[in-house]
């Protein structure tokens, strides 16, 4: 390996702006100690809810994060050297990470411990790990996904909504997905999705009220604002709402609202609101992970990554305005 230095983009600076917020800079390749390992990486994983949040310094888990700060998340790359100590791993060897900081930067070096090895650096991994891992644990941890149930998930399509769907009908459910154009639609239908709700030309809380009377058992919500007002509202007797996001508020102030307090919604039909957040289930980690990465090597489990090509660090900007803007079909990833 003949290259001295490699990019990597970090933020310089908490501004609700994501670009304004960030820097792309050259430092050098650092060699492992006795037991690390040095990865290129070949993808990473956008996720540009956390990523905007995390520059605006609003995720309360990293309240002591001072600029600078590297960015990213997920990734998968070839191991290109090893520390001496290493047993697990060799050069070529395919591993993915999921360190915050690990994902933005062509070249990174963790702990051998840290990696995940797998068959091949494919951008279809990162669908899996962490934002699979992530579907699955909010689904069966905090929704209690049953079978023979109604499922909807908001955002369908997305990269952590595309994975939801299919466990839900995996595990013997009734799936409804909501989307905002027929591209998504048709990849929900391939996906087995028993009822698809474009939002652009169908009123989702009229089509949950005369098509579901009897309401929702369990939702998976990552949108936010009006939709999830509209799911609260539709939950069934003893339903969850599970939230796994608001991308809708992601890049925008918080929306200050005036209505009756959720209490005079839930109390009457013994339903339940629920956050996820994956840093909070962390032990069910590994063994969502395994399961996952077996149901997709043995065709259970279809994969969708947007075709929409980002290349390099300096494209990264693009892909997170790419996601917030809700026209991805699957996981959006960048090529290094």
């Amino acid at each position: 390996m003949n290259l001295k230095t490699y990019k990597k983009l970090r933020a310089k600076q908490l501004n609700p702006d994501f670009k304004s917020a960030v820097e792309i800079v050259e430092i050098p390749i650092s060699k492992p100690a006795a037991n690390e390992i040095l990865i290129q990486n070949k993808f990473a994983g956008i996720n540009g809810g956390f990523d905007t949040l995390l520059c605006r310094g609003d995720v309360p888990y990293y309240i002591n994060l001072i600029p600078p700060f590297d960015l990213g998340v997920e990734a998968v790359g070839e191991v290109v050297a090893i520390g001496e100590n290493v047993k697990d791993f060799q050069i070529g060897d395919a591993v993915v990470t999921t360190a915050r900081g690990g994902g933005y930067r062509e070249y990174q070096v963790i702990n051998a411990n840290l990696g995940v090895k797998v068959r091949e650096a494919m951008p279809e991994l990162l669908t899996l790990i962490p934002t699979g891992v992530s579907a699955l644990v909010a689904l069966e941890q905090v929704g209690e996904m049953k079978s023979n149930e109604v499922v909807l998930v908001t955002a369908a399509a997305g990269g952590t909504g595309h994975i939801a769907v299919q466990l839900a009908k995996l595990a013997g459910n009734h799936v409804i997905g909501t989307c905002s154009s027929e591209a998504k639609a048709k990849l929900l239908r391939e996906l087995g999705c028993d009822r698809i709700i474009n939002y652009r030309t169908e009123n989702l809380n009229q089509v949950l009220k005369q098509e579901y009377p009897n309401g929702i058992n369990l939702i998976f919500e990552s949108v936010g604002k009006a939709v999830f007002d509209t799911c609260v509202e539709n939950l069934a007797v003893r339903g969850r709402l599970v939230v796994v996001g608001f991308i809708s508020e992601y890049a925008n102030n918080v929306e200050q609202i005036t209505q009756p307090r959720l209490y005079h919604q839930l109390f009457w039909k013994a339903a339940s609101v629920r956050g996820f957040l994956m840093a909070h289930y962390k032990e069910y980690m590994p063994e969502a992970r395994d399961r996952l990465l077996n149901l997709y090597y043995t065709d259970k489990l279809k994969v969708a990554v947007d075709p929409t090509q980002f290349q390099g660090i300096e494209s990264i900007p693009d892909a997170i305005q790419y996601l917030l803007s809700g026209q991805n079909c699957g996981k959006v990833v960048v090529r290094f």
